[in-house]
């Protein structure tokens, strides 16, 4: 089964804590501090894994959670960084933030990857806080949270060449014969319900082919699950037009299936098109093949062929025609690509912001809430800390400027903090 849309939820692993400690050995005069730092969250990482073809595993699974890093220990011990948690998807993959709709990888090679919820920095141990000053620090760090998002995964599937009609033209008939492909067949529109690959040889060479599902009125509009099965023709290279000659206006056919694809991008309109006329081992099909020929080449068709999906005739040449084609274009790796990745702008550079609200006093902002987080507070060298963190940040004057007092609840993220000067 094809599924071609999925939503999931990552979250990266918490950075592992810091650890007070002082060396306590004998002979060792003037130990001094001794407590590790803590080991980096595991990421969350999306790669592209040939083995797949579908988004069907993320209907039964939808949540994907890295592990948090090891904590610091004595003796300077850090702790383990977490492996990162590794969420497969077919080649084809597009992944994108289901909050902003922005992209963030399109991932369409084999083990091609991209960091999708990067994993929290470990906790610093008080070995790391030792100055000239301060010999001995009774502080640590806490691990840096993790992040998490809400992803929109969309599949499209990667083929050389899209077989695309109205149904019941033909299409799967041809795939199951020059291909190894064996998709369902049968006298009646709509057999095919979702798109089915089948790798053509010739020559030595290889192309993958995409029979599309039938085509109709609307489609670009999402009628027929046209939105569905559009979007798999968007990374093919070459369209071969498939009309059924025993229709009783082919013209037409090949009109509007090509309003469709021009509506849904503009781009498949100029994409390399051979056109094939179907079924002429029908006698309807050839009373009118010569006027149809006609009437595609005034309609500036180029490449045109006629043959017979069920007896196999003139197939070899269409074969030849496709695969010709093909050389002819630039290399894949030489094509742009469609969409660039959308470069977030790093959390810690955004400012925080300050709101009241029945004199209790919110203060929200990547940093801050990072430092609040981060901070032990059962030692009073760590809170001291935080508070130049706040004084750096500018966030005391402008709580001073907003009229907090002695004893006010100030919020920073979750934190619930009572002011005092």
């Amino acid at each position: 089964m094809l599924v071609d849309e999925a939503k999931i939820f990552v979250a990266s692993g918490k950075g592992g804590d810091g650890m007070v400690s002082f060396r306590r050995e004998k002979y060792v005069a003037r130990g001094g501090p001794s407590g590790g730092s803590g080991g980096r969250g595991g990421d969350v990482v999306i790669k592209a894994d040939a083995n797949l073809n579908t988004l069907y595993s993320f209907r039964k699974r939808a949540h994907f959670k890295a592990r948090a890093g090891g904590k610091g220990g004595s003796s300077n011990k850090t702790g383990a960084d977490a492996e990162p948690l590794i969420v497969r998807v077919p080649p084809g993959a597009i992944v994108r933030d289901a909050e902003t709709g922005g992209l963030i990888a399109d991932l369409v090679r084999d083990g091609q990857e991209v960091v999708a919820a990067l994993g929290g920095r470990g906790g610093r141990g008080n070995s790391r806080f030792k100055t000239a000053a301060n010999q001995a620090p009774r502080m640590a760090e806490k691990g840096e949270p993790g992040s998490e998002r809400w992803l929109s995964l969309e599949l499209k599937l990667i083929a050389d060449v899209a077989l695309v009609g109205l149904p019941n033209a033909g299409k799967s008939t041809l795939l199951s014969v020059v291909s190894n492909a064996k998709p369902k067949v049968a006298d009646y529109p709509f057999t095919t319900l979702e798109p089915n690959l089948g790798t053509v040889v010739y020559d030595n060479k290889d192309l993958v082919f995409a029979d599309i599902p039938g085509l109709i009125e609307g489609a670009h509009l999402g009628a027929g699950l046209g939105h569905a099965f559009l979007r798999h023709i968007q990374r093919t290279d070459i369209i071969v037009h498939i009309l059924d000659g025993a229709s009783p206006d082919p013209l037409a056919d090949y009109n509007q299936i090509r309003v469709e694809l021009a509506l849904f991008d503009e781009k498949l309109a100029e994409r390399p098109e051979i056109v094939v006329v179907n079924k002429i081992d029908l006698p309807e099909a050839r009373e009118y093949l010569e006027l149809l020929n006609e009437s595609l080449r005034e309609r500036g068709v180029k490449n045109l062929l006629e043959i017979s999906a069920l007896t196999r005739e003139n197939v070899d040449s269409l074969i030849q025609t496709v695969f010709e084609a093909f050389a002819k274009l630039p290399r894949r790796d030489d094509r742009p690509s469609d969409e660039s990745p959308v470069y977030e702008l790093d959390a810690q550079d955004l400012p925080f912001e300050l709101a009241v609200d029945g004199g209790v006093y919110y203060v929200s902002g990547k940093s801050i809430e990072r430092a609040a987080a981060m901070t032990f507070w059962d030692y009073d060298e760590a809170v001291l800390r935080f508070q130049k963190t706040l004084e750096t940040l500018g966030v005391v004057d402008a709580l001073s400027k907003a009229g907090v007092r002695n004893g006010d609840t100030v919020f920073i993220g979750d934190f619930e903090l009572e002011w005092s000067d």
